[in-house]
């Protein structure tokens, strides 16, 4: 599993934005159904040590999901989306609300290359906070997870 990324910068909108790319060791079949499936979802979606107690989501364009992660200390920390794009196995879009009322476009495109499959996430930010400073190391996090959830699918 590679990690190319870079921190929170601002980018052409004026605003915050993230990008991040990882490789799996994967299909791109495997990875695109660790994101579709609320099961799945539960399992990864989290920067450790949170978990996800909660997770609801309609896979469909302008399907809605919520996904609320948990501290150890039990502060939750909910976020609320509807889904923009949905292209099985190559792209995933949605628009959300997390904490402190940080509104969220995310992107995050699969691309498979003999059988490992490279993860590319976008993200811009309405505005710079905690979350947004924050974001690089949990989405690193995030991710890590998600490898540990495809090796023990694979």
């Amino acid at each position: 599993m590679e990690n190319k990324s870079e921190q929170v910068t601002v980018g052409p909108s004026g605003k915050p934005e993230l990008r991040l790319s990882r490789v799996f060791d994967a299909p791109k079949r495997l990875v695109f159904e660790a994101w579709m499936k609320p099961e799945y979802v539960q399992r990864w979606f989290s920067p450790a040590p949170l978990t996800v107690p909660s997770c609801e989501l309609d896979a469909r364009v302008g399907g809605a999901f919520r996904v609320v992660m948990r501290a150890p200390d039990g502060t939750e920390f909910p976020m609320d989306g509807k889904f923009t794009e949905i292209v099985p196995e190559s792209r995933i879009a949605w628009d959300a609300q997390i904490h402190d009322g940080l509104a969220v476009q995310t992107t995050v495109d699969f691309t498979e290359h003999e059988g490992k499959t490279t993860l590319d996430v976008h993200q811009i930010y309405a505005f710079e906070n905690e979350a947004t400073k924050g974001a690089h190391r949990g989405w690193t996090l995030t991710l890590n997870q998600l490898g540990e959830h495809l090796r023990s699918r694979t």
